[in-house]
């Protein structure tokens, strides 16, 4: 286990979902990841989560990959399509989760706002 939860989390889910799994229980997890599970479940790559006694638990359905981007690579509005394109696998498909000054976005909702950030995970 290291210090990125992120990672770990979104680590262990992959994982899961490759043994065939629909579900896990992640017994480490802060606000941080539950607030990436939330970008992934309003673009419906997670289907529930939840905080239960024994930890996070996380319910996916139409999920292919997820992964934290380590390091952190802090990129400007016009960087961000640099970074779609070494991602995601096509243009449309996935989502690049990026914390900015205003909180946890989409990298289209990024564009859209004109505003960069700190790009953390990527779904598709």
């Amino acid at each position: 286990m290291s210090q990125d939860i992120v990672s770990d989390g979104l680590n262990r889910i992959m994982n899961a979902k490759l043994a065939g799994q629909t579900n896990i229980t992640l017994k480490h997890h802060s606000k941080f990841l539950q607030n990436v599970l939330a970008i992934g479940k309003l673009k419906k790559y997670i289907s529930e989560y939840s905080v239960t006694p024994k930890g996070l638990y996380v319910e996916f359905n139409t999920l292919n990959r997820c992964r934290a981007v380590t390091p952190r690579y802090i990129v400007k509005v016009k960087d961000i399509d640099k970074y779609v394109r070494r991602y995601l696998p096509a243009r449309g498909i996935g989502i690049l989760v990026i914390s900015t000054s205003r909180g946890l976005v989409t990298h289209q909702t990024a564009l859209d706002k004109g505003i960069g950030g700190s790009i953390v995970a990527y779904f598709y």
